[in-house]
């Protein structure tokens, strides 16, 4: 049950990469900079979590590498955490409400922890247009728990 909670956080992860893919490739929207997370990761275990701009930050040897495995981590841990809230007997009839339920839980962290982190403000409010970010990031996490989904109805 732990390892198919792990495979559904990484197939959400997957399938919302391939939609930030198509995004830049259909409508030009840029994909997530995961360098600037990579270095705010570094930064966070050094104990200095917000930050005016991540990009007054000296950049990091391996930034990008350290972004990637974080945005992974953290969408195999989501996985987990799922199917320890749901249990086998959601497992056995997976349904998209409650993953979907969920998945928009998750930009809690997003928006409260990570974005001021990295400097753009409360749930993107700092930005040019927070309430598009804010939309955009809630279509991600839709899709991220239609990739746990899927992995879940497949198994």
């Amino acid at each position: 049950m732990l390892g198919i909670g792990v495979l559904m956080g990484i197939a959400g992860t997957v399938l919302m990469d391939v939609w930030a893919m198509v995004l830049e490739r259909l409508a030009g929207v840029a994909r997530p900079n995961w360098g600037a997370v990579g270095r705010w990761v570094v930064e966070a275990s050094r104990g200095r979590v917000f930050h005016d701009s991540i990009g007054d930050v000296d950049e990091l040897p391996g930034e990008v590498r350290i972004g990637w495995a974080f945005h992974y981590l953290v969408g195999a841990i989501y996985g987990l955490v799922f199917v320890l809230i749901v249990g086998r007997d959601w497992l056995d009839a997976p349904t998209f409400p409650a993953v979907w339920v969920f998945s928009l839980l998750t930009i809690g962290f997003g928006w409260f922890l990570l974005q001021p982190g990295l400097g753009l403000g409360w749930a993107a409010s700092k930005t040019d247009a927070p309430w598009t970010a804010r939309a955009m990031g809630l279509v991600a996490h839709t899709v991220f728990g239609l990739g746990m989904w899927g992995l879940a109805l497949a198994v």
